[in-house]
């Protein structure tokens, strides 16, 4: 549970996860301004909730209007998932007016150290709606052997 309350819709931060890497990247929200279009280009960082089930971690990523060819997910240094991917620019016709850009546009990559007891051989991904799902299953704990204390008679 999070120490700073969450404002926008009950959503609890991640603040304080010691299985993410980038939270405490202060400049994670600064969009990086590109000298071709400063209007256009954004670095896109995308929201990610992560949920642990008994049976799983199980990863959801907004990413509307990317295609799943445009994603990479990879497990790089034993434990850490990596989501990464790029929003292309509109292309631009020299006669149109832009009146507003508020769609974001560039690279994403956002990381996280997976725990002991992830499965990092089972992993599976999936995209659907512009919504990416990554599943990781857990490693089943195994069960303690029943210890049973004989009296010792004499």
């Amino acid at each position: 549970m999070s120490i700073i309350p969450s404002f926008f819709g009950g959503r609890r931060s991640n603040i304080f996860d010691p299985f993410s890497l980038d939270v405490w990247d202060p400049f994670k929200d600064f969009q990086l301004i590109s000298s071709s279009s400063p209007e256009t280009s954004a670095f896109v960082n995308s929201r990610v909730d992560w949920k642990e089930t008994p049976e799983a971690h199980v990863f959801k990523a907004d990413l509307p209007g990317i295609k799943k060819e445009e994603v990479k997910v990879e497990v790089q240094d034993d434990r850490v998932l990596q989501i990464r991917g790029e929003r292309n620019v509109e292309k631009e016709d020299k006669n149109d007016t832009w009146h507003r850009v508020e769609r974001s546009s560039g690279q994403f990559m956002r990381r996280f150290r997976l725990p002991e007891n992830a499965k990092m051989d089972e992993i599976k991904a999936a995209m659907e709606n512009g919504v990416l799902t990554i599943t990781i299953p857990k490693v089943e704990e195994a069960k303690k052997p029943d210890v049973k204390s004989i009296e010792i008679s004499g």
